[in-house]
């Protein structure tokens, strides 16, 4: 049978002092209810539901651009997670398998978790996912006969005896969909928070004669982002599991702590990053490419032996081919450079392309922009772009062609032709030397 996702992403965040709806804090570069869809993708879902509150547009739009399929429901009122989950229900009518609820909010749940959970469901019609908390706290835990779940009790209405329980509740519940609604359907506000707690399923479904069972998963995973100190260190977290998955893969990281991953970055074995590299979300790096110390890069691909840096910066779009150097003080965007070009040093390349094997000098500059529509500049193949060239797009340089040092190109130029467009240059004999005695008796009479 298929599997639904619920994901609980409607609360408001208090605690986080922001106007920013808490579940779109950014982790790793995406919002933390983006990691809770992640977790849910190897299961490929028959439907995602995504239950907003606080901020519910925003949240929508974020889920929207991550899983467009996704359908977002609203929860007006914030009356508990079992009321939450039951906003879900019309959107998931006459949907068959089961129902895995996740939250936005949690960001490490691994995969393959939730498959033993739905491997679990073989055998009982409710699962839920706990831990074993070095420090149990405020959660709520999970009573067990033997191998056999009984209740979750929550914090404040536990006895002495059932707070000293290690086993606790992450809120993480797989049910087969048409019985996770029957059984709350049956769930009441009699508790001391006044809430509708989905926790309160596993009683009532074991008043019916049904089984619940557990599968415990380490803490790590079922880390809960409530404050900025906790975001704060769930990044940490997350690059140091990220950087320690890449270097166990062959990448090799001259000062690990001080590089920055995305939570899609893709990098080759064999690959070098030096220090301080920042990597935004969309980037691939080929295995034997090297980026150099101070570099940014995002939504890009750099390919085999190209070696980019130090502080570089590519943005979206940029796609490096084998053997392209990339020097300091470079930017580039939405652009393509083929096989074993050369831009080396403070220069922007934007909405282009760089042919094979051409040399861009120090301080070109793509003029991409004329104030309301972006024009595209394209470098055959063998160019050689003389320094301080200004690239008036839309404009085309021909292959094997080149500028003169200080050329604003306007016009076309042909394969084989050199572009030189500069004031004449004039020499003054003497005019300096009279210049500044001007100025200097000038200074002198003052004092």
């Amino acid at each position: 049978m298929g599997v639904n996702v619920i994901v609980l992403a409607a609360g408001q965040g208090s605690r986080m002092n922001s106007d920013r709806p808490k579940v779109l804090h950014p982790l790793a570069g995406a919002p933390l209810v983006v990691h809770a869809l992640k977790a849910a993708e190897p299961l490929e879902p028959e439907r995602v539901v995504v239950v907003v509150g606080h901020g519910g547009a925003e949240v929508a739009t974020a889920v929207e651009a991550w899983t467009p399929d996704a359908m977002v429901v609203r929860q007006e009122e914030q009356r508990g997670t079992g009321h939450a989950v039951l906003q879900a229900k019309e959107a998931l009518a006459g949907a068959e398998g089961d129902a895995l609820i996740l939250y936005g909010d949690t960001p490490f749940i691994r995969p393959g978790t939730l498959e033993a959970m739905r491997d679990a469901r073989a055998e009982n019609a409710v699962v839920v996912l706990g831990f074993e908390a070095a420090e149990p706290g405020r959660y709520g835990r999970l009573v067990t006969d033997g191998t056999s779940l009984e209740r979750i009790v929550e914090f404040r209405d536990a006895t002495d005896e059932e707070r000293a329980i290690s086993l606790c509740n992450s809120g993480v519940v797989c049910a087969d969909a048409g019985t996770l609604f029957d059984l709350l359907s049956e769930v009441t506000d009699d508790n001391a928070a006044g809430e509708f707690y989905l926790t309160d399923i596993v009683a009532i479904a074991r008043g019916r004669g049904l089984s619940a069972g557990v599968v415990v998963c380490d803490e790590a995973e079922t880390l809960g982002i409530n404050t900025r100190a906790e975001l704060a260190a769930a990044e940490a977290a997350f690059q140091n599991r990220a950087r320690a998955a890449l270097m166990a893969d062959g990448v090799h990281f001259t000062a690990p702590g001080t590089v920055h991953l995305a939570h899609d970055t893709v990098i080759g074995r064999d690959a070098e990053v030096e220090p301080n590299v920042v990597f935004g979300p969309g980037v691939t790096v080929e295995s034997g490419a090297r980026i150099r110390a101070f570099s940014h890069l995002e939504g890009c691909h750099v390919s085999r032996g190209a070696t980019v840096g130090p502080f570089a910066r590519l943005r979206p779009g940029a796609e490096l081919a084998e053997d392209v150097h990339v020097g300091n003080f470079v930017e580039i965007k939405n652009a393509e450079v083929a096989t074993g070009a050369k831009v080396n040093h403070l220069t922007y390349i934007g909405d282009a392309s760089v042919g094979a094997r051409t040399n861009v000098g120090a301080g070109t500059i793509t003029c991409n922009y004329d104030g309301v529509f972006k024009h595209r500049t394209t470098i055959g193949e063998g160019a050689f772009i003389g320094s301080n060239t200004m690239l008036v797009a839309p404009v085309t340089v021909g292959d094997g062609a080149m500028t003169a040092t200080g050329t604003v190109v306007t016009m076309d130029v042909a394969p084989g032709a050199m572009a030189v467009g500069r004031a004449r240059q004039e020499n003054k004999p003497g005019f300096a030397t009279r210049f500044f005695d001007k100025l200097r008796a000038k200074k002198a009479g003052k004092g």
